[in-house]
């Protein structure tokens, strides 16, 4: 690997301009490539074999209607005759009216009030899914409820199709997290082409991870939110990456390498940690797919696929970059100097490193300390609950947050959560028998407030009956009601009929999601963990270190779990963020161990691999761990300040689960490049000592002879 990437570095830098042009008509043709492919990303969550899905899939095949997206349209006033009759009333009719003829709508519900008069609603059925539809169709539906407010009548939208195409928050996160990057990266090179060569590298290669992944999204349905998550990622790992390569070529030029040597040396050396490092979150994300749930894999396809290509961009285009730089990537003051070593080390701290020795002074209160530490972060997450925040979680005023609250306070709390019973009675005996005896047992299910008749597709094998619980979509109460329908009410109520029935709807959908995740988590933790031992065994020849490492990262990732909880279960944690207090989305656990075990991996390596050097320079294994950690940790510092600022900008987004994976991964990253870094690592390495670089002779021999680094 060593050899192969020097003469990579060597050759990027003899044909920097080649390979610049490369990377930018790469882009061009993707771009191209991905508008003939139709590249769009899905809505539609996909479990296998759940009751939810079940009902899903039938319903799409029995009834056409079921295969478009709806928008539901409510209207309030305090006044019942706004909305029976007068201007109120006329102004919504000829609203309807327009919607009726508008492109892609193929049906629009009779109005419906509440009890009390004040509110109404109607439901907007598409022919089309929301992703196959535009911003335009919502701007036309906008524009015709507008002459409903004009009339008096407070107006507001929710549903699949107002979600997808509202206006969502400008990327504010994003510039917030490249323009923090940008200062602490000149901060620390004073020097702006250093900058350049380390954001124009980043950037690039997240334009070309992004361009490839939205040539898979024509092939493979990729979830709508996995772009986000992938741009967070890639541009924190494209940074870090671009920034410890920088930072090699310009210790190289101050050792007396010329350009192109520098180059091929920092690939060889730094640039085999960003491989290894760049691998181990790949093959951590893509750990997903052992879930068997589709959506989660697919999310973990999307941001591997836009990591793996900044890893190959640092290894590629940062060479060509820097040989086109030259000597102007290190400060004015060392242009022109012809000496040798005229600068430390990039990432030599000397506050670090007397904290370090003095961690490995006293390794077990060190060791011992920052795990209590560690683990007392942590503990907020034996209250993890997981859920999936509705439109009640959204900013108040926001208009899907309006029309839940409304059609909450109208028809009851479980109004917007409706079960959908769906029914096959291919088989059934006595269809109309079934559907009665099913109906009546629904209605005398505790925590069951309205059933609806039951409606029967076109030749009458399928049927669909709505199911309106007491409590809200939420409520523990109304899981509870799901999981009675499913193995007491309705098996009870079908009996031997032939008939069968499966528990669907948005909130028994979430529910199985879920079940799932709890169901396959420690089968994540098993392989992503086992996994990556096996990679770092072979990167380390090492069978104690790579042990180390996931201890120290499961340390970190507790820490990142607990403080997700508190910050969004407790009321207080909520208000200080600005949110809503509400549960954990089910996935992100799953998604954020697979994610965070990956990118903590990340400063293991580069720290270790400064230990390593160290070592084999004859250092002792407590002198090469305060080195190393010397040596690294302002480099690791601010890559670390780097990644979490861009994190923490993510929590700007308006998507609930991109704020708590933004948060999780920031929490764990300063988590780590503190008390992991500075305290744990030192005292629990010096623990080990000379056992860190032990392996058997068998395993030795397998891997066969180690190969020199290129200096």
């Amino acid at each position: 690997m060593n050899n192969f990437l020097y003469k990579l570095g060597k050759s990027a830098a003899t044909k920097s301009r080649s390979v610049l042009f490369t990377f930018i008509a790469s882009i061009a043709i993707l771009g191209g490539v991905a508008g003939a492919v139709g590249a769009g990303y899905s809505t539609e969550i996909s479990l296998g074999n759940t009751d939810s899905q079940k009902a899903s899939d039938l319903l799409i095949n029995s009834f056409a209607s079921a295969s478009g997206d709806s928008a539901t349209l409510v209207f309030y006033s305090n006044s019942v005759s706004d909305l029976e009759e007068g201007p109120g009333a006329t102004a919504i009719q000829n609203s309807l009216k327009e919607i009726s003829v508008q492109t892609d709508v193929e049906t629009i519900t009779p109005l419906q009030y509440s009890p009390d008069g004040t509110t109404a609603f109607v439901n907007v059925q598409y022919t089309k899914v929301a992703s196959d539809l535009s911003a335009e169709h919502l701007n036309r539906l906008e524009a015709s409820i507008e002459k409903v407010s004009a009339a008096g009548v407070e107006s507001s939208m929710r549903g699949p199709v107002v979600d997808r195409w509202r206006d969502r928050m400008p990327p504010v996160g994003e510039f917030i997290g490249i323009l923090a990057a940008i200062i602490l990266v000149t901060l620390l090179f004073k020097s702006f082409f250093a900058t350049l060569v380390t954001m124009g590298a980043a950037l690039l290669g997240l334009i070309l991870g992004n361009s490839v992944l939205a040539v898979v999204s024509g092939f493979v349905d990729i979830p709508s939110v996995a772009p986000t998550i992938a741009i967070m990622l890639g541009l924190g790992a494209g940074i870090d990456y671009a920034l410890f390569l920088v930072a090699r070529y310009r210790n190289r030029l101050r050792a007396g390498d010329d350009l192109i040597t520098a180059a091929a040396n920092a690939n060889s050396t730094t640039g085999s940690s960003v491989i290894t490092a760049g691998a181990i979150v790949v093959v951590s994300i893509l750990g997903l797919y052992v879930t068997g749930i589709d959506v989660i894999g697919r999310m973990g396809l999307a941001a591997a696929i836009v990591v793996a290509v900044s890893a190959v961009t640092a290894v590629t285009l940062v060479p060509a970059l820097l040989k086109m730089a030259g000597r102007r990537v290190l400060p004015k003051s060392e242009r022109k100097s012809a000496e040798v070593n005229v600068a430390p080390d990039e990432g030599q701290g000397k506050s670090s490193g007397r904290i370090a020795a003095a961690m490995a002074r006293k390794p077990w209160l060190s060791t011992i300390g920052a795990t209590i530490a560690l683990l007392a972060f942590a503990a907020p997450a034996a209250n993890l609950t997981l859920g999936q925040p509705d439109d009640s979680n959204r900013p108040a005023g926001d208009t899907m947050r309006v029309a839940y609250e409304r059609l909450s306070d109208g028809f009851g709390p479980g109004f917007n959560g409706p079960l959908v019973i769906a029914v096959d009675l291919t088989d059934a005996s006595d269809k109309d028998s079934v559907l009665g005896d099913l109906g009546d047992s629904l209605r005398e299910a505790d925590g069951v407030e309205v059933v609806a008749p039951p409606q029967l597709n076109s030749v009458g094998d399928t049927a669909v009956i709505a199911v309106i619980p007491s409590t809200a979509p939420q409520d523990e109460a109304t899981s509870e009601l799901v999981r009675s329908l499913r193995t007491n009410v309705i098996p009870t109520a079908l009996g031997d009929s032939g008939a069968n029935a499966y528990v669907g709807g948005q909130t028994a959908t979430f529910d199985d999601l879920a079940q799932k995740v709890e169901d396959s988590l420690l089968t994540l933790v098993l392989v992503v963990v086992g996994m990556s031992l096996v990679l770092l065994t072979f990167f380390f020849r090492s069978v104690l270190l790579p042990i180390a490492s996931a201890f120290m990262n499961l340390l970190s990732i507790g820490a990142a779990y607990g403080v997700v909880t508190l910050a969004f279960q407790t009321e207080t944690g909520a208000q200080l963020l600005g949110v809503n207090q509400q549960p954990v989305v089910s996935f992100v656990p799953m998604l954020m161990f697979a994610i965070l075990f990956g990118l903590s991996m990340d400063y293991n390596v580069f720290l270790l691999s400064a230990v390593k050097e160290a070592k084999e320079r004859g250092e002792t294994a407590r002198a090469s761990v305060v080195s190393g950690i010397g040596r690294t940790a302002s480099l690791i510092s601010t890559a670390g300040a780097i990644m979490a600022t861009v994190f923490l900008g993510f929590m700007l987004t308006d998507e609930t689960e991109v704020k708590m994976i933004g948060l999780g991964l920031a929490v764990a990253v300063i988590v780590d490049v503190t008390i992991v870094r500075l305290i744990l690592a030192p005292g629990l390495l010096s623990l080990i000592g000379d056992k860190a670089w032990w392996i058997p002779n068998w395993l030795n021999k397998i891997m066969g002879k180690p190969r020199a680094l290129h200096h």
